[in-house]
């Protein structure tokens, strides 16, 4: 990891005294700004780092298949379960499971990780026969999960379970004091990988870097660089050369009335959802995605609305 700025140095100074622990640890922050690099940073300054790190993305596992992916099943479990098989935490054990994007898990599921937590123990799909379990849990959100504590879509007991030891990391737009340095290591890591015959950034091309807001924060950061550097030429990355995404945000057209006429505020949401799922066709989670929101808020919503199933 690099960063030079004050909060970097504080989340550095922080992983060297949460890692030796087995404190469960909250990562919150925007996306792309390094939650996963600094999980891992954790697990490999911790004494389980020769042991498995296993990291879960709960945002790609579609909500039916959670619980078996999780957990695991045994043979008979449901239609297809031909062969039992271990879940993510049995791979995990004695060493560290990460649950990234954890506001997406399901209510059926933050029971079952609650009792992870509370009594390190759980049960395969299909099975009554309890299994004991040593790993660590590292969680992350780009979300705040204490919203959806008050829309009940997040257990209040597993929000403090996980909430132990919360590491909040600022977004890129607010330690442009890293992005030189930030700049200079993807310039040498890029090189080496795309055979490129840029060695250095000017200081006009660092000026530019310097003032984009970075939405996509250090994510973003680097594949700017990376589409620079296939495009240059020589040996400097000059102003010229530095491909920034300047599409324009998508604004909200504000005429007379701040809401359609014979809109209520309510309704102009349910539009708004209505469309979301729309473009996304029918994919709640990508909907979510597009509308800033976890999977299970979206899901209140649409239960709100009568359309949950």
């Amino acid at each position: 990891m690099v960063g030079h700025s004050e909060g970097m140095r504080e989340i550095f100074s922080t992983i060297t005294r949460v890692a030796p622990t087995r404190a469960t640890v909250l990562l919150c922050g925007e996306s792309g700004v390094g939650k996963d690099m600094i999980a891992r940073a954790i697990h490999h300054h911790s004494p389980r780092a020769d042991r498995p790190f296993v990291k879960i993305n709960c945002t790609a596992l579609p909500e039916n298949l959670m619980e078996s992916e999780l957990f695991g099943y045994e043979k008979g479990a449901f239609t297809g379960a031909n062969t039992s098989k271990p879940g993510k935490f049995e791979q995990a054990d004695t060493g560290t499971v990460f649950l990234d994007e954890i506001g997406d898990v399901p209510a059926s599921v933050q029971v079952k990780l609650l009792r992870i937590l509370q009594e390190r123990e759980f049960e395969r799909l299909g099975s009554n026969k309890v299994k004991h379990i040593d790993v660590r849990v590292l969680a992350a959100t780009n979300v705040d999960l204490r919203a959806a504590l008050e829309q009940g879509t997040f257990r209040e007991d597993l929000y403090y379970r996980l909430n132990v030891l919360p590491i909040n990391i600022p977004p890129l737009r607010e330690r442009k004091e890293d992005i030189p340095y930030l700049a200079g290591f993807f310039v040498k890591k890029l090189g080496k990988d795309l055979g490129s015959p840029v060695q250095s950034i000017s200081d006009a091309a660092m000026q530019r870097l310097l003032g984009y807001h970075w939405p996509g924060n250090v994510r973003e950061l680097e594949n700017v660089l990376e589409r620079s550097m296939v495009l240059a030429n020589g040996a400097i990355l000059e102003a010229g050369d530095v491909k920034l995404d300047t599409a324009p945000a998508a604004r909200f057209t504000v005429a007379d009335n701040f809401l359609p006429e014979g809109t209520t505020l309510d309704q102009y949401e349910q539009s708004i959802i209505r469309e979301a799922l729309r473009r996304a066709n029918g994919n709640k989670s990508q909907a979510a995605r597009m509308l800033g929101l976890t999977r299970n808020a979206l899901r209140y919503r649409l239960s709100q609305m009568g359309l949950e199933s």
